[in-house]
């Protein structure tokens, strides 16, 4: 192995170490939260909501306006995305009623976006294989606009059936998530050890939350909780290996105009952090509701 790859497999296993160590920090600091006796009064499922359906909004805004931008708009219906993530993110956060016909908006247009993209791999030459599929439009972004609509709209849920749907909802928007993980990080050829974290801590989150969705335990239900929590650490130590990999290309974040593009996109992992909300409502949901 020549010194130069040596060197670089080292750094990445040292990272990968260090986003271990810190994933476990956190979770470790999650489960003594849990565990004091007198816990803070946690936030209502509502605001809960709120903030998932902002932060996945946020996160699609960023992806969608860059890949957008990068494919030159060249079919208007592409502004649609990013105008609604901003529309939905500030109708999530201002909490205003009049918004709901944005956010049933969202939920069409992204559905719609589902079509756009599997017609756009289709269309090239030998359809769904590996290169199109790794390298054409990617096939499930446009689900997390839809999601962004659906969990703004789920804000007035308030019944321990609401919590149940939208606990089985979320477990599967984060089978989805995972999958196009699975896929982008396969492209990636698992160059650093933690890019396994995001395709085992979801689906065992999801699979927990599936089962009080489906079977809802009280005796089972704090380690759902922990999933949850394990997810939204993961989610903010994902950000930072997506930032470090954009230090990574040459010229770093001094040329951001062209690594911004071309490195792992920054945005993504935020939306673990928005499904681990939105689990953590639909289990509040199905704890404080009769």
């Amino acid at each position: 192995m020549r010194p130069s790859a040596r060197n670089t497999r080292n750094r990445d296993t040292r990272s990968a170490a260090l986003g271990i160590g810190a994933l476990a920090i956190l979770g470790g600091a999650a489960i003594l939260m849990q565990r004091r006796t007198q816990p803070k009064p946690r936030p209502k499922p509502r605001r809960k909501l709120r903030r998932s359906a902002a932060i996945m909004g946020a996160s699609m805004l960023v992806d969608s306006a860059m890949e957008h931008f990068r494919g030159g708009f060249h079919n208007k219906a592409m502004l649609a995305a990013p105008v609604l993530a901003a529309a939905s993110t500030l109708g999530a956060t201002a909490r205003a009623p009049h918004m709901l016909p944005v956010h049933a908006t969202s939920v069409a247009v992204g559905a719609a976006g589902l079509g756009f993209h599997g017609y756009n791999i289709a269309k090239r030459p030998g359809g769904f294989n590996w290169d199109n599929l790794f390298y054409a439009a990617p096939i499930g972004a446009p689900g997390g606009l839809a999601v962004t609509g659906l969990l703004a709209l789920a804000s007035d849920a308030h019944t321990a059936r609401h919590g149940r749907m939208l606990a089985g909802f979320t477990a599967l928007a984060t089978l989805a998530e995972t999958a196009e993980v699975a896929l982008l990080h396969f492209r990636g050829a698992w160059h650093n050890p933690a890019m396994y974290l995001p395709v085992t801590i979801p689906p065992i989150a999801a699979a927990l939350l599936l089962e009080q969705a489906l079977h809802p335990n009280p005796k089972t239900r704090g380690a759902a909780r922990g999933a949850q929590r394990l997810m939204a650490a993961m989610g903010v130590v994902g950000t930072g290996f997506h930032i470090y990999g954009v230090s990574r290309q040459m010229g770093g974040w001094h040329n951001w105009r062209q690594n911004a593009f071309d490195g792992p996109p920054v945005s993504a992992p935020s939306s673990f952090i928005a499904l681990a909300l939105s689990g953590k409502a639909a289990l509040d949901l199905m704890e404080g509701a009769p």
